[in-house]
């Protein structure tokens, strides 16, 4: 079948992946510089050997950790176009489903940075506006910005993505000319692509791991590189990529310019990158400021529902509605996931009030992400046979780069990193849990031949003892094959309350990768009375059982292979069709003799089921025509 989730290569594609995937790394020149001048000892801030080590960091950061492990190695690894570290988790999980773990820690903190990310990009852009208009209250605006960068995400990825690519296009050329023009003021800094002064300036400098965890701003962004690879696609990223660098650094040259030639303007409040702006230029400039703020937070929101996406698919996460507002599978929206996101980024915003507390607090949880992502890396090498004198100098050398700036953010704990650490730890003990309850509980999970299920169906049918439980009785079966049952089905059917009906049905839900495909496979186990219906439905429409069942059956109808009509008389001469009632089995954990630690996982698990989507919300069923059943878990087997 074909993949529709491919984003194909072209103009309108580079302009997508510069409007979604680099408004995070493209918006730190925002924020690095005046971080690094606040972390340089005083009277040193201007000092020039310094500037020049420390723009010469942020140009082999970007050139080591973002081009080379990101856009060049990793961007490699895709499931189906699909990027992020749960994908590439997937890619191997038969072979190496320890390490999960791995992949859980590094998409917790993802998920955790995609919080502090928005806050820190649109205050650091309002304060610039602040600068020119100071009565204007930073914190009630940035929030206002925040809540409307999530309310717009309904509109799908496709077209926030063009006139966000447009004006992210427009950012980048404005802050590439910019440093120009600033760089000729000291063409000097351009020794800073020397490696050599990057390595003076951590030697030097007194408390250089303060330097590092802010040189480490600058390539945030590059994880939301690969978790939005199916919303922008493999080639659209790289290519746009070669732009996006070439401003960045040209940027940086030109805030290192000025601060070496305005050593007596350079103070911790002063933000180098409205400075090199021209006085006539400056409104224009903090505006498209603004902008490029709001868009930077497109990266990481569509990177948090790639995240959340695969992690259901993997059972790491419980199912929750997922929407898609495009024709493309990877470009998908998680209203859960919109506006939990939304109203911690306010939280954030609230509680630490400006850019500066911010930035003492970033970065700590990307760092652990990149680590987990190198480390899935190297057993991705192992899973594709790649020889360990290539993948074991490669995945050491990433983890020593990746290492030096853990350390260098440790220091940021106390200063707010925590609050990143405290919220990917609960998202890292749902997944947890979810994922080991999961696995427990599904040790009870056993399918059985549907033979000896049907033959007992048979006389049920015949037996007008048992009370009549509907006309049409429809449950929706997880059994891959149409010769299997699961047990629990058979237990509700049978032993729990023998349920007496006119017509079974057993519908089996694939969802394909097409946006509108409609198939199904009709298995008749009894004619007119029993039957397997297997459904391929595309990702588009919704689950929608119950209207899918009753557009099959008019078609068998019309066929003549079943009767839809009521079998009480009254209500059969006037031609009313009979009921129908769809029955949902979950099992319940009633005395199963389990360690207490797989007892405890099991109680949370069913703790964390109970607050999320129920089966009946995720397979649209109406309400009114669903009975649900709960059946031990134990008892089934």
């Amino acid at each position: 079948m074909k993949q529709q989730h491919k984003v194909p290569f072209g103009i309108m594609g580079i302009f997508m992946a510069i409007g979604i995937v680099y408004g995070d790394i493209g918006t730190s020149p925002l924020y690095v510089m005046k971080a690094i001048i606040n972390g340089l000892p005083s009277g040193l801030k201007a000092n020039p050997d310094y500037i020049i080590g420390a723009i010469s960091c942020i140009i082999w950061t970007l050139t080591l950790q973002t081009t080379i492990k990101y856009v060049i190695v990793t961007l490699r690894a895709d499931n189906k176009g699909e990027g992020g570290i749960l994908s590439l988790f997937a890619l191997m999980r038969k072979k190496y489903r320890w390490a999960y773990i791995i992949a859980i820690i590094g998409a917790a903190t993802l998920l955790a940075d995609g919080i502090i990310t928005p806050a820190i990009t649109v205050v650091s852009a309002v304060e610039g506006l602040n600068g020119l208009l100071p009565s204007l209250p930073v914190v009630p605006i940035a929030l206002i910005i925040i809540a409307a960068i999530f309310l717009v995400q309904p509109l799908g990825t496709a077209r926030l993505g063009k006139p966000f690519g447009r004006i992210m296009f427009l950012w980048f050329s404005m802050i590439g000319v910019l440093g120009l023009l600033a760089f000729f003021h000291y063409p000097m800094i351009i020794k800073a692509f020397n490696p050599i002064y990057a390595v003076k300036v951590l030697i030097e400098v007194p408390d250089a791991f303060i330097i590092l965890g802010a040189v480490f701003l600058c390539t945030t962004g590059a994880e939301a590189l690969y978790s939005d690879l199916g919303h922008c696609g493999l080639h659209n990223i790289r290519v746009s990529w070669v732009y996006v660098k070439s401003t960045l650094i040209l940027n940086y040259l030109g805030q290192g310019a000025w601060i070496i030639t305005h050593p007596n303007l350079v103070t911790t409040d002063v933000n180098p990158f409205f400075e090199i702006m021209p006085g006539w230029f400056s409104f224009i400039g903090v505006g498209m400021a603004t902008l490029a703020a709001i868009i930077a937070s497109q990266a990481l929101i569509s990177g948090s529902f790639t995240i959340i996406s695969e992690a259901i698919s993997l059972d790491l996460w419980p199912n929750i509605k997922i929407k898609y507002p495009t024709n493309i599978k990877g470009q998908m929206f998680i209203p859960q996931v919109n506006y939990a996101l939304m109203a911690l980024c306010v939280l954030m915003v609230v509680c630490f009030g400006s850019s500066s507390n911010m930035e003492a607090a970033y970065g700590l949880s990307i760092t652990i992400t990149m680590l987990m992502t190198t480390l899935l890396l190297f057993i991705y090498f192992q899973y594709k046979n790649i020889t360990l004198w290539i993948s074991i100098p490669l995945t050491a050398f990433f983890i020593t780069i990746e290492s030096s700036f853990f350390i260098a953010n440790l220091f940021k704990f106390t200063h707010g990193g925590w609050a990143t650490i405290l919220i990917a730890g609960c998202i890292f003990g749902i997944m947890f849990v979810w994922y080991n309850g999961r696995r427990i509980k599904n040790r009870y999970s056993k399918y059985e031949p549907i033979a000896p299920t049907i033959d007992c169906l048979k006389n049920i049918c015949e037996d007008k003892s048992i009370p009549k439980f509907a006309t049409h009785l429809v449950y929706v079966t997880r059994a891959k094959y149409p010769t299997d049952m699961e047990s629990k089905i058979s237990y509700s059917l049978i032993n729990k309350q023998p349920k007496r009906a006119d017509t079974y049905w057993f519908v089996y839900l694939h969802r394909s990768d097409e946006p509108y495909d409609f198939k199904y496979d009709v298995k008749v186990f009894v004619p007119g009375k029993m039957f397997r219906i297997d459904i391929h439905s595309g990702f588009k429409q919704g689950a929608h059982i119950d209207k899918f069942v009753h557009r099959i059956c008019k078609e068998l109808e019309e066929k003549g292979e079943v009767d839809l009509l009521s079998r009480y008389p009254s209500l059969r001469e006037r031609k009313i069709e009979g009921d129908f009632r769809f029955v949902v089995v979950e099992r319940i954990a009633r005395n199963v003799d389990l360690p207490p630690m797989k007892k405890t996982l099991l109680l949370l698990y069913y703790v964390i089921k109970k607050c999320s989507t129920s089966d009946t919300q995720i397979l649209d069923l109406d309400p009114s025509v669903v009975t649900l059943e709960y059946v031990p878990l134990k008892s089934v087997q």
